[in-house]
C-alpha cells in the first residue's frame, strides 16, 4: 500500500488556447492538464498587457473542461435510419464509420454537382447555416475554404443571427462610420446613455473589465434606458423604465432639447460645418443642390455670400438659413432638375424643421417617461461633452468628447432601428463625439472591404462621404432574380455583397418561403443538402414549431454535432468534431473588433489540442479535407487555403508557404504553413515560426496604433465627412428600389420602402408592432396587454453550453433564469404569486413557465431570459424554462427596410397552476 509521501505526483502541463464562443472574444486562456486529462481552465497571464483583460476569460470558457468530458457528447458518426422526420419521430440514429459517413455525404454532393449547382429556381442546391456573429469560423478549421471551392452555397437560412441581432446597427453603422457594431470609448468617456445595451451580460470579460474600471477610475455615469432592470441596469447610476420599443421618441426628444432648448454654442459648430453634411444645400425635390459643372453639393459660403462646392477652400459654410441659388439636382435613375434662383435650405435647416415638434412633453406621452427626465438626460449629455477639449494620442491632437450613446438588441433592429441608429449617430455629431476619443466608436467592418481594419475600408466616394458598396438599384444592374432564398441583394441595398451579406439579409424570408412563396419571386425550393454547425434554429429562431416542420421536409441534412439537439433531430448524418480544447486552428486577434475588444496589439493566437479527442471525434480540418478529396474539389480547396480562406494568406511579398494544390494535406501541415505565414506577416518576412513554436508560445502580436481606434483622423486626412444628418443617398436608393420592385410587379415590400427617407419618419413603433401581429393573426388588443421581451444571458449566449451542469449552476445565481419575470403589482391583479405556473399567449400560440416576481420590470412588460424550451438537448430539456421564440411570428409586416425584426410580441397571461 502506497503512503502519501510515496504517491507519484501527476504530470502537469499548461496548454495555451483561445475562447471565441461569443463575439465578445477572442480571449486567451491556458488549459491545466494532469496526466493527459484537462482539469481546469486558467487565465493566460502571458497575455498581461496584450489582451484588454490581461488574459482573463468569462464563465463560458471555464465550462470547457466539462464540455469536453460531457457524457452526452456524440462521439461517433451516426446516420438516420427512420426516413420519416418530425418532432415526434425517433430518428433511429445508429453509429457508422467515418468512411461510411463521408462517402454518404460525398455521394449526395456529387449528385448535386452532376445536376448543376443551381436548381430550376436559380437557387444553390447546397445550403449552410452557422451560429451567431461568425464565431463558428474560429472552430471549423478550413471549412470556409471548402465552401469557397464548392461554388454557390445558400447561407439564407438563419438561426437568429443578423435579423434578431443588432442588425440595423450593422448596416447603418457601416454606412455612416464603418461601425459593424458600436461602443463607447470606455476608457475615456464620462457619460453613457445606454438604450437597452446589456454590456455587462454581452460584453464578455473585456467589456465588464473596461466598464468596471471606468466606473472606479474615471467616475463614468451610465444611464440605462430599458423596460426591465437588466444586469447592466443594476450596475448603472440610473435606470429609466421606458415603454418597450419607444426609444426613438426619447431620442428625438433629446435631439429637440439639444437643438431648441440650448444655445448653438453648446454644439460643436466647427465639427458640424466641416465634418458633416449639415451645411449642404437641399433643393426643392429633396436632393442636394449641386454645381452644374462638377456636380458637387453646394454650401452657402458666408464669406462670399454665394453658393460654392462643399470642398471649396477657405469657406465659412452657413449651418442654417434659407437662400436663393442656382444649381442642379440629381434624383433617382439619373434624373436631374435644373434650378435658377431656387429657394433652398441647409441640411441642418431641414433637421431643425424635422425635430421641432418632438418635445420632451410629446415624448413623455409616447414612451411613458417623465419629460423632466428626458430633458435632464439630454442636458447632462451636453454638460459632459466638453466642446473644445482636446487630447493627444500618439503625438496627434484630437478632439476629446467624453459622451456616448449605445443601443441594445431590439432597439437597433426591426421597426424603429433606423430612427435609433440615426439619432444615436446624429447626437454624437452634434457635439463632435463621433469616432473621437471619449465618444461613440465603431469597432469593425464586415460589409465593407477590406475587412481587416476600418481605415482601409473608408475610401473617399462621391459628395465627400465614404464610398459604400450598395447593392445596385439602377435599371441595368438591379439583381431582379434572387440569388439566394432570402433575396438579400434584391431587397436590401444596404446589405452589400460581402461574405457576410447573405447571413445579414432577411433570413426569415427563407424560412417563410418554405411555407408560402412570394408573388413574382422564383418558385420556393428546398436545399438538397444543408450543413449546419454550432447553431440550433429550432430553438433560437422565431416561430420555432414552424421551423421544425420546415426542417422535416429538408431532404438531406448534415449536422456537425456536439450533443443531440432539437435541430440535429432532423439530420440524416451526425459528424462529431473536436471540441474547443481538442482541435487545431490559428485565428487573428487584436486591433479593434466587436463589443469592447480594443487592443494595443494585433496578431494571431493558436487553438491546439490540450487533450486527445474523445471517442471518434475528428478535427474539423481533417473532416473538411476529406470532403474536398471525395467531392473532387481538392485543388480549388487548397487554392482557397493559399489565398487566406483559413484565416491567413500563405503567400506574401517576400514569403511563400503555399500548399501543393494536388495533394491532400494533413491537419498539422495546413496549420504549420498558416503559422509560418502568420509569423512572416507579423515580421515582414524576417521570421517563419512553425507550428511547434506556436504550440509553445500560444500567440504572437505586434503593436497596433491606438490612433486606429478612431476613424476621425483618417477622415480629416482624406477630406471626408460623416454623412449626417441628411440621408440623400438613402432617399435616392430607396426611390430606385421601389421603381424596380414595382416594375417587377412586387408590392409586398412597400411598407419597407416607406423607411427610405432622408430624415427618419417617426411612428409609434410599439403600436405598429401590436397592430401588425393582431391584424395578421387575429385577436383583440385588450387580450394582449403585456409586452414580452428577452434578454441575454452571459452564461449561455452563443456558447452552445446549455447542456453543462456547471453553467447551469452559475446561471441559477442570476435572477430570472428559472422562469418568466413579472412585476409584482401586475401579478397581484391577476392573482399570480411567485413560482406559479402561468400561461403566456400571443396571437400565434401559447407557452407555459414559472413566474419570477421582480420590482425591476415595468408593469406592462414580461421577460424571458435567454433561449430555452429545449426538448432534446441533454440537461437543458429538464430545465422546465420556456422561451419567447415559439410565440413570435415571422411576418413581412414586422420586417423593416434592412430586413430585420425584433424580439418583441404582445401577450396575455393567466395563472394555470400553483408554485412548485
Amino acid at each position: 500500500m502506497e503512503t502519501a509521501s510515496s504517491t507519484k505526483s501527476p504530470a502537469v502541463k499548461r496548454v495555451a488556447g483561445y475562447c471565441y464562443q461569443c463575439v465578445a472574444g477572442p480571449d486567451l486562456f491556458k488549459v491545466r492538464v494532469e496526466d493527459g486529462v484537462a482539469t481546469a481552465i486558467e487565465p493566460n497571464f502571458d497575455a498581461e498587457g496584450v489582451h484588454p483583460a490581461d488574459g482573463r476569460v468569462c464563465v463560458k470558457a471555464f465550462g470547457l473542461v466539462q464540455k469536453t468530458y460531457n457524457p452526452n457528447r456524440v462521439l461517433t458518426p451516426m446516420k438516420r435510419t427512420n426516413p420519416k422526420k418530425g418532432r415526434d419521430e425517433n430518428p433511429g440514429f445508429v453509429p457508422i464509420s467515418w468512411d461510411e459517413a463521408l462517402d454518404l455525404i460525398a455521394a449526395k454532393l456529387n449528385t448535386v454537382r452532376a445536376s448543376g449547382l443551381l436548381d430550376a429556381s436559380g437557387y444553390p442546391r447546397v445550403a449552410a447555416s452557422f451560429g451567431g456573429g461568425g464565431t463558428p469560423t474560429a472552430y471549423m478549421g478550413t471549412f470556409p475554404a471548402f465552401l469557397s471551392a464548392w461554388g454557390p452555397v445558400d447561407l439564407s437560412f438563419g438561426s437568429g443571427q443578423g435579423v434578431k441581432c443588432t442588425h440595423s446597427e450593422h448596416l447603418y453603422g457601416e454606412l455612416w462610420h464603418r461601425a459593424f457594431t458600436v461602443c463607447p470609448d470606455t476608457p475615456r468617456t464620462k457619460y453613457i446613455v445606454s438604450f437597452g445595451s446589456n454590456i455587462e451580460a454581452s460584453g464578455g470579460v473585456c467589456g465588464v473589465w473596461r466598464h468596471a474600471e471606468a466606473r472606479v477610475e474615471q467616475g463614468v455615469k451610465r444611464v440605462q434606458v430599458e423596460p426591465h432592470l437588466s444586469v447592466t441596469g443594476g450596475c448603472s447610476a440610473e435606470w429609466v423604465p421606458i415603454k418597450p420599443k419607444t426609444d426613438p421618441a426619447f431620442m428625438h426628444a433629446m435631439i429637440h432639447v439639444m437643438l431648441f432648448e440650448n444655445a448653438r454654442t453648446r454644439l460643436d459648430i466647427d465639427f458640424l460645418k466641416h465634418m458633416t453634411a449639415s451645411p449642404y444645400l437641399v433643393a426643392p425635390n429633396g436632393y442636394y443642390l449641386r454645381d452644374p459643372d462638377t456636380r458637387k453639393p453646394l454650401v452657402w459660403d458666408l464669406k462670399r455670400t454665394a453658393a460654392v462646392p462643399f470642398d471649396t477652400p477657405d469657406t465659412d459654410p452657413a449651418l442654417e438659413g434659407c437662400f436663393t441659388a442656382d444649381g442642379l439636382e440629381l434624383g433617382a435613375d439619373g434624373e436631374y432638375f435644373e434650378h435658377t434662383a431656387a429657394s433652398v435650405s441647409t441640411a441642418f435647416g431641414k433637421l431643425l424643421e424635422h425635430e421641432r415638434e418632438f418635445t420632451p412633453e410629446w415624448a413623455a406621452n409616447v414612451c411613458d417617461v417623465p419629460a423632466d427626465t428626458i430633458r435632464r438626460v439630454a442636458n447632462e449629455y451636453l454638460d459632459h461633452a466638453q466642446i473644445g477639449a482636446t487630447i493627444e494620442i500618439e503625438g496627434r491632437t484630437l478632439p476629446l468628447r467624453p459622451v456616448a450613446i449605445t443601443l441594445g438588441k431590439t432597439v437597433n433592429n426591426g421597426w424603429g432601428g433606423y430612427d435609433c441608429c440615426w439619432a444615436r449617430t446624429l447626437m454624437a455629431c452634434l457635439v463632435g463625439a463621433l469616432d473621437v476619443p471619449g465618444g461613440t466608436l465603431g469597432t469593425a467592418v464586415r460589409l465593407n472591404r477590406p475587412a481587416n481594419d476600418r481605415q482601409s475600408s473608408a475610401k473617399l466616394g462621391a459628395d465627400g462621404f465614404m464610398d459604400y458598396p450598395w447593392n445596385p438599384t439602377d435599371k441595368d444592374n438591379w439583381v431582379s432574380r434572387p440569388q439566394i432564398r432570402n433575396a438579400n441583394r434584391t431587397l436590401v441595398p444596404l446589405v452589400a455583397n460581402s461574405a457576410w451579406s447573405a447571413a445579414l439579409g432577411p433570413t426569415h424570408l427563407a424560412w417563410m418561403q418554405q411555407v408560402q412563396g412570394f408573388d413574382h419571386f422564383p418558385e420556393p425550393t428546398q436545399p438538397e443538402v444543408w450543413f449546419f454547425y454550432r447553431t440550433n434554429p429550432v430553438i433560437s429562431f422565431w416561430d420555432t414549431p414552424q421551423v421544425a416542420k420546415t426542417l422535416a421536409r429538408f431532404p438531406f441534412v448534415v449536422a456537425f454535432t456536439y450533443t443531440r439537439d432539437e435541430t440535429n433531430h432532423f439530420a440524416d448524418v451526425l459528424l462529431p468534431d473536436c471540441t474547443d480544447i481538442e482541435g487545431l486552428q490559428l485565428m487573428r486577434i487584436g486591433g479593434t473588433k466587436y463589443v469592447e475588444q480594443f487592443w494595443d496589439q494585433q496578431g494571431f493566437a493558436l487553438r491546439q489540442p490540450a487533450v486527445a479527442p474523445q471517442g471518434e471525434a475528428r478535427d474539423f480540418t481533417w473532416i473538411t479535407t476529406e470532403l474536398a478529396r471525395r467531392t473532387g474539389v481538392l485543388k480549388n480547396y487548397n487554392k482557397a487555403i493559399n489565398k487566406g480562406a483559413a484565416g491567413v494568406p500563405l503567400k506574401g511579398a517576400n514569403y511563400d508557404f503555399s500548399l501543393d494544390l494536388e495533394q491532400a494535406h494533413s491537419v498539422e501541415a495546413i496549420w504549420d504553413a498558416s503559422c509560418r505565414a502568420a509569423s512572416a506577416e507579423l515580421t515582414g518576412g524576417t521570421e517563419e515560426h512553425g507550428l511547434d513554436w506556436w504550440r509553445e508560445h500560444g500567440f504572437r502580436t505586434i503593436d497596433y496604433p491606438r490612433l486606429q481606434w478612431y476613424l476621425y483622423p483618417h477622415l480629416v486626412d482624406n477630406g471626408m465627412r460623416f454623412e449626417m444628418p441628411y440621408q440623400e443617398r438613402i432617399l435616392r436608393v430607396g426611390t430606385e428600389l421601389g421603381r424596380r420592385l414595382h416594375e417587377a410587379g412586387i408590392d409586398w415590400w412597400d411598407r419597407q420602402l416607406g423607411e427610405y427617407r432622408a430624415l427618419p419618419e417617426f411612428h409609434d413603433f410599439s403600436q405598429l408592432i401590436k397592430d401588425a401581429v393582431i391584424s395578421n393573426l387575429g385577436g383583440h388588443e385588450e387580450d394582449f396587454p403585456f409586452w414580452l421581451l428577452t434578454s441575454r444571458s452571459m452564461q449561455y449566449a452563443w456558447g452552445g453550453n446549455v447542456s453543462l451542469q456547471m453553467v447551469r449552476e452559475v446561471a441559477a445565481n442570476v435572477a430570472g433564469h428559472r422562469g418568466v419575470i413579472m412585476n409584482p403589482a401586475s401579478a397581484r391583479r391577476l392573482g399570480i404569486e411567485d413560482g406559479d405556473l402561468i400561461e403566456v399567449r400571443s396571437p400565434l400560440r401559447e407557452t407555459r413557465g414559472r413566474v419570477v416576481l421582480r420590482q425591476g420590470i415595468r408593469p406592462d412588460t414580461l421577460l424571458m431570459i435567454g433561449q430555452f424550451d429545449h426538448w432534446i438537448t441533454p440537461t437543458a430539456k429538464d430545465f422546465g424554462v420556456t422561451s419567447m421564440n415559439s410565440l413570435v411570428p415571422m411576418l413581412l409586416d414586422l420586417t423593416d427596410a434592412t430586413g430585420s425584426a425584433g424580439d418583441i410580441v404582445p401577450v396575455g397571461v393567466k395563472r394555470v397552476g400553483g408554485g412548485q
